[in-house]
C-alpha cells in the first residue's frame, strides 16, 4: 500500500479530506500528520482518524534532522503540503525529489511567492478584480510556488465576490480535486 504524508499548519479540512479518501479506496494511506503548531485542529483530525499526529519545532525541522528521520522511517511515496505555512527545508527536498507537493489557493505563477496563502491570496485577487481564481497542485522546491506545475483548476468570480466568498470557491476545488491528483500522481 502507498503512503502518504501530510504537513499542515491549521484546521486542517484538506488533510482530513485526503484521509478519508484514500481510507475509502484502500489504495493509498495516509500514515502520519505533521503540524508547526502544537494546537492545530489538523492534529486533532488525525488522531480523530486513526492516523499518527506530530508536532515539531523550528529548529527540529531546520537545525537538525529530526524531522527528516522520522520521514525516512515512515517510507513516504509523497509528502503533501496542505496549508502548511513555513517554507519546506531544503535537506528534505534533496531526499524526496519530484515526492512534495503542495496546493497553493491560486493559479500560479499569479499570486505565489512569500506571504501569498490563505487570505491574502484572496484579498489581493478580488482587490486586482479578477475574472478567475483557482489552485494549482505543484512540487515543492526551494522557492515558494515555483516548482512545476503538475494540475490547475480555475473558478469564476464574480464582481461582487468578497476574499471570504472567493476562498469558498476555492476550498471546493481543492475539496474535489486534490485528493485525485495524489492518487494520479501515486498510480500513473
Amino acid at each position: 500500500m502507498k503512503r502518504i504524508l501530510i504537513f499542515a499548519s491549521g484546521n486542517g479540512s484538506n488533510a482530513e479530506n485526503i484521509i478519508k479518501y484514500f481510507n475509502e479506496n484502500n489504495k493509498a494511506e495516509v500514515t502520519h500528520v505533521f503540524s508547526n503548531k502544537a494546537d492545530a485542529k489538523v492534529l486533532e483530525r488525525a488522531i480523530n482518524h486513526n492516523v499518527k499526529a506530530l508536532h515539531f519545532d523550528r529548529e527540529s525541522l531546520y537545525k537538525s534532522n529530526d524531522v527528516l528521520h522520522i520521514i525516512n522511517d515512515a517510507d513516504p511515496d509523497v509528502i503533501v503540503l496542505a496549508g502548511f505555512l513555513w517554507k519546506f527545508p531544503e535537506n528534505i527536498i534533496a531526499e524526496y525529489p519530484n515526492k512534495i507537493i503542495n496546493v497553493h489557493p491560486a493559479l500560479l505563477p499569479n499570486y505565489g511567492g512569500k506571504g501569498m496563502y490563505g487570505m491574502n491570496v484572496h484579498k489581493a485577487v478580488v482587490k486586482n478584480k479578477e475574472p478567475f481564481s483557482g489552485i494549482t497542485i505543484h512540487y515543492v522546491n526551494e522557492h515558494y510556488d515555483e516548482g512545476g506545475i503538475i494540475f490547475q483548476a480555475k473558478t469564476a468570480l464574480t464582481e461582487t465576490d468578497t476574499p471570504e466568498d472567493v476562498a469558498s470557491k476555492i476550498h471546493v476545488l481543492e475539496q474535489k480535486h486534490f485528493p485525485e491528483v495524489i492518487e494520479k500522481l501515486l498510480f500513473s
